[in-house]
């Protein structure tokens, strides 16, 4: 662990002004823990239930909708946190919601009421953590295969509220160091969060959010939640500035920049000049010329001089970045669940809880993370000429992405050993990150049907026409499926390409048509900028894969339109 108390003790002498302010903040942050109704109605407003919270029946569609496509688990899961939301405003004399007017449906004991075989401890990282294994060979690869299946994570697990065993922890056993996970592609094609509209995106999380805290329930391992601290915002420069902020000024001079420019230059240098350098990212810069450099781009950074940025410099400012953003990279709302992912004993469980965690962070921040993950796995893969492994590049990184604190020798035996699993624990969380990256921003098979789900409940609301319209709409309907029928036959689809000189193109699906074979026949001189979208129906967009059979989306989404555009537009 030298390197990463090396690491640590850097970053306190960089900031070595600001430790008493720190301190206090630290002792505050653990008195302002929320209290258990703010805590309930801040995961209700979060998980697009705070109709629930507001006791209003008006604007209540959203949240039924999102109710009717829940699992058992998950519906137990918002009927015990409704549960605890009333009894805390029942102790303070404040009007309740009853339970029984949100579900209908009869609480299964045998199925929801149990209890977690165990509970989790009270300190930041979970126990197990001293006992991981640093072993840095490159393992064996294992097919994610429940990326695929139709039922949720937290449904295959039941067996843990037993003390048991589940499926995947029989399946995917081993050491955590030896074990990684190839992404496996259903027929509908993989859909990574960013092939999603922004409103598909909204209701993702709702759900994910819903999915994290039963899988974590399920598994025994509770979150402790405080409130944010106070963010420290700059107005003008690149250090300290919130992430939309910068990405807003960035649009300007280059739209539709996912990433700040300041840190894409950033990981840019370091991949062009030190991929190959020993002790990338570890060895240390001047801390007088970073404070300089750091001044320069926060005056100047459109007329900065890049090229004067040597390799140190570059590492030494990218991790400035990180740490100096207002609000974390992992985000203050969720960093403490982030800590609790290690109080899961399973590694494909651990790997499928930070899954969820990543499709629930800001649209800036997940990005953010993304290019950080995709240049540190690139480091990892020239270990052999920069001498940094997977657990060297973790333990340079987990200081950075995770607050720890490590103030010398002077303190308890009892200190120094959560210290030290504070670090083993933040280490192995980043490890993961880069280990699974790619699966991290693909939608589980059975997250996208229940935000389907989501739309057909959604749409079936808010068409609320009365019967004799509905009959009207109906007959005009059917008269125009009479004229269409000999145009589009059962299993074809017409294809739209407005930007195409074929604007638009019959296709008789087969079982093995996919979404490129489809693109190939508009022969575009430029494809691979060109994706196929299905439109409407139960979704509100969705790229499609390439190899996505579109025999599949057809049968599950029959009524949405097919639409060849550029991938982003």
């Amino acid at each position: 662990m030298e390197t990463y108390w090396r690491e640590v003790k850097s970053i306190a002498e960089e900031r070595e002004e600001e430790e008493v302010e720190e301190e206090e903040a630290e002792e505050e942050d653990d008195r302002n823990s929320m209290d258990e109704e703010e805590l309930e109605e801040a995961w209700l407003r979060e998980a697009g239930l705070s109709s629930l919270v507001t006791g209003s029946s008006s604007g209540e569609g959203p949240a039924e909708a999102l109710l009717s496509t829940l699992t058992r688990q998950q519906a137990a899961t918002v009927r015990k946190r409704l549960d605890n939301y009333n009894q805390t405003l029942k102790k303070k004399n404040r009007p309740i919601r009853d339970v029984r007017d949100i579900f209908t449906v009869s609480n299964d004991d045998s199925a929801n009421g149990r209890s977690p075989a165990a509970s989790s401890p009270s300190c930041r990282f979970h126990a197990t953590t001293k006992t991981i294994r640093r072993n840095t060979s490159r393992g064996t690869c294992l097919r994610a295969d429940w990326l695929t299946r139709d039922a949720p994570y937290s449904e295959g697990v039941d067996e843990h509220r037993r003390g048991m065993s589940c499926r995947d922890c029989l399946c995917f056993h081993g050491d955590d160091s030896d074990l990684s996970f190839q992404l496996v592609c259903p027929r509908q094609g993989l859909t990574a969060v960013e092939d999603l509209s922004p409103e598909d995106i909204t209701r993702l999380g709702f759900i994910s959010l819903i999915e994290l805290s039963t899988l974590l329930h399920a598994m025994g391992v509770q979150t402790k939640r405080t409130r944010p601290p106070r963010s420290r915002n700059r107005d003008g420069g690149v250090f300290g500035v919130p992430l939309t902020t910068l990405l807003e000024n960035d649009r300007k001079k280059f739209p539709g920049v996912k990433v700040p420019v300041v840190f894409s230059k950033l990981l840019s240098i370091l991949e062009q000049t030190g991929l190959q350098t020993e002790g990338i990212l570890r060895v240390p810069g001047s801390a007088a010329r970073l404070k300089y450099l750091r001044g320069k781009l926060d005056r100047c950074s459109s007329v900065f001089d890049w090229g004067a940025v040597r390799q140190a410099d570059a590492a030494g400012l990218l991790k400035l970045f990180i740490r100096e953003l207002p609000t974390p990279l992992l985000t203050d709302r969720h960093l403490s669940v982030y800590r609790s992912v290690l109080g899961i004993s399973s590694l494909v469980h651990q790997v499928q809880a930070l899954q969820l965690l990543t499709l629930l962070l800001p649209e800036a921040n997940r990005d953010t993370l993304k290019a950080l993950l995709v240049f540190l796995g690139k480091v990892v893969s020239h270990q052999d000429q920069n001498r940094m492994s997977l657990w060297n590049v973790s333990m340079v990184i987990a200081p950075n992405l995770f607050t720890c604190c490590h103030r010398g020798n002077k303190r308890s035996v009892t200190k120094q050993r959560e210290e030290m699993e504070e670090a083993v624990g933040a280490a192995h969380l980043v490890k993961l990150m880069i280990t699974h990256r790619d699966l991290l921003w693909t939608v589980p098979s059975f997250l996208l049907t229940q935000v389907r789900h989501m739309n057909q409940a959604s749409c079936r609301k808010e068409t609320g026409l009365e019967k004799t319209k509905r009959r009207l709409l109906r007959r005009k309907n059917d008269k125009n499926d009479k004229n269409k029928v000999t145009e589009l036959c059962e299993g074809v689809i017409r294809v739209h390409a407005p930007l195409h000189a074929k604007v638009s193109m019959a296709i008789q699906l087969d079982g093995q048509t996919t979404a490129k074979d489809v693109i190939a026949r508009f022969e575009y001189k430029n494809s691979s900028s060109h994706r196929l979208f299905e439109v409407g129906g139960n979704i509100n967009e969705r790229c499609l894969h390439p190899d996505c059979v579109l025999l599949e989306v057809y049968h599950v989404n029959p009524h949405c339109d097919w639409v060849l555009k550029p991938r982003h537009t």
